[in-house]
């Protein structure tokens, strides 16, 4: 197995994982939170596409999926480039508001082709390209995939974990 089929099935188990969490949720459900300020579904998923969206738009030095169209209207935000939801206070969270688990899917497939697209053509040295040079070491490639997979899996199962506790099964 190269680096890119490494890659390429960390990634490709994320969109399942994205419909088992939202699938058949009512946008109700996907804006309540478990609890006083805690993260809705409808945010964690939105948030775990949206650093997705953000990361490997950088990497390739293109435009976010987010501001090419009308996602953002699909959620009830503006098409702020930089609104990943990093920071979010409850308020924002709460701001976050799918129309629909569809909206969802929708996003996160649209940015999950990208990204496949992506790492489809890696190889083995690409992955010591610094990427980002603000941090000490600097980020590799490398660690910035890992970094970003790693943190739509750890939100991926927070959102499940959210839906097991609405009752939304």
């Amino acid at each position: 197995m190269d680096v890119s089929e490494l890659l390429t099935e960390a990634y490709d188990r994320l969109p399942d994982l994205v419909r088992a969490a939202v699938d058949g949720l009512s946008p109700e459900q996907l804006g309540r939170p478990p609890g006083p300020g805690a993260n809705t579904i409808g945010w964690l998923v939105w948030h775990l596409t949206r650093v997705q969206d953000h990361h490997v738009a950088d990497l390739l030095d293109a435009e976010q999926v987010w501001v090419t169209g009308d996602w953002a209207g699909r959620f009830g935000l503006t098409a702020d480039p930089d609104n990943t939801g990093y920071g979010h206070s409850a308020a924002q969270v709460a701001a976050v508001r799918p129309e629909s688990a569809q909206a969802l899917i929708d996003y996160y497939d649209a940015v999950s082709a990208r990204t496949s697209s992506f790492l489809a053509d890696l190889r083995p040295a690409d992955l010591d390209r610094v990427v980002d040079e603000t941090w000490d070491p600097p980020v590799t490639l490398g660690v910035r995939l890992v970094s970003i997979a790693e943190d739509d899996l750890q939100h991926v199962g927070q959102a499940a974990y959210v839906r097991g506790l609405i009752g939304a099964d």
